[in-house]
């Protein structure tokens, strides 16, 4: 199953990737949203990642990292998918293992120009996560890893 890993920086650097919360285009998350097609779930679920990227920044061992979010798409076999409640969003899974970066599809991450708002997004400023949650991502394939995290300053 394609899942959508929230990171951020520092994940760049990791080997394997710690295993975490992820969002997937589950049953529930159909559910959730009936008028959208496959594709369309499958943003959707790398739009939560996006969010829950920015959730990582905010925490107090994240001060110094690059102010993009970071999302990684993998490829995995049977994450537990979580039952959907006021904390819990549908299409989210907890992954049972690390994942190693084999199984790595792509990585997202924000341009540049998305820095300021997800600078103030981190610190709680809610107008400029509501931005940067309708700024882009850009595709990168997982053999840019080294350059990314290069360009990110880990």
């Amino acid at each position: 199953m394609r899942i959508y890993l929230p990171a951020t920086a520092a994940d760049l650097a990791a080997d394997p990737i710690t295993a975490r919360r992820a969002h997937a285009a589950t049953d529930s998350l159909a559910a959730a949203l009936p008028d959208e097609d496959e594709e369309g779930l499958e943003v959707s679920a790398s739009l939560c990642a996006a969010d829950a990227s920015v959730l990582l920044l905010s925490e107090p061992g994240a001060s110094g990292l690059a102010d993009r979010r970071v999302v990684i798409a993998a490829d995995v076999d049977s994450p537990r998918e979580l039952a959907p409640s006021d904390d819990v969003l549908p299409g989210t899974v907890e992954l049972g293992a690390d994942v190693p970066w084999d199984d790595v599809a792509a990585i997202l991450i924000d341009e540049p120009r998305a820095e300021a708002d997800v600078r103030a997004a981190r610190t709680g400023d809610e107008e400029a996560f509501e931005r940067a949650a309708e700024a882009d991502l850009l595709w990168y394939d997982v053999s840019e890893r080294p350059a990314l995290a290069l360009e990110l300053g880990v």
